[in-house]
């Protein structure tokens, strides 16, 4: 590989033991759910399943790794604006923060948004809490984001357009979008 590889936040969200039922009688395995991040926007997930802990944690991290997103952040610690995800039963509720709140979260969001670089949000959970449920709603969630400079490139418009309150006040008069 040619690429080098920089340092990775490496978290273990959940290892649960499965059984396959068999003529002999059961046959036990584990499967590992982990998040995998750079601290610096770039995020992924993956699950991995062996007969042993430490090998179905090292296939979910290598699988991890291949699968990581990036994510547009706001000064490099907290998200542009609120937002929901749904996954399942599970749907997790997003909000921006000022500095210096850090990260309110549940277990599995937490270990996303510690591996993302995130330093500043404040989250809520509702409906199920199933670690594998929270981890992809949370995904959803962060996906769905947008970066002001990328729908000022798509309006043709200036990023200060978009953002500042008084442009959004006007638009609220006059029934613009």
């Amino acid at each position: 590989m040619s690429r080098e590889e920089t340092a990775y936040i490496e978290k273990l969200v959940a290892i649960n033991r499965v059984a396959k039922v068999v003529k002999g009688g059961k046959r036990f395995s584990f499967s590992a759910l982990v998040v995998v991040g750079d601290g610096k926007g770039r995020v992924g997930y993956a699950g991995g399943k062996a007969r042993e802990v430490v090998d179905a944690v090292k296939k979910a991290f290598e699988k991890a790794k291949r699968l990581m997103v990036r994510i547009p952040m706001r000064e490099g610690r907290t998200i542009h604006h609120d937002v929901v995800g749904n996954f399942g039963a599970g749907k997790v509720v997003l909000r921006t923060a000022n500095a210096g709140t850090g990260i309110i979260a549940g277990g599995a969001m937490r270990a996303v948004f510690e591996a993302l670089g995130v330093q500043d949000v404040v989250s809520k959970c509702v409906g199920s809490t199933n670690p594998h449920n929270m981890v992809r709603a949370t995904f959803a969630a962060l996906q769905s984001t947008v970066a002001p400079r990328n729908i000022a490139a798509k309006r043709g418009k200036k990023v200060g357009e978009i953002t500042s309150r008084r442009a959004a006040m006007k638009r609220r008069q006059y029934g613009e979008k």
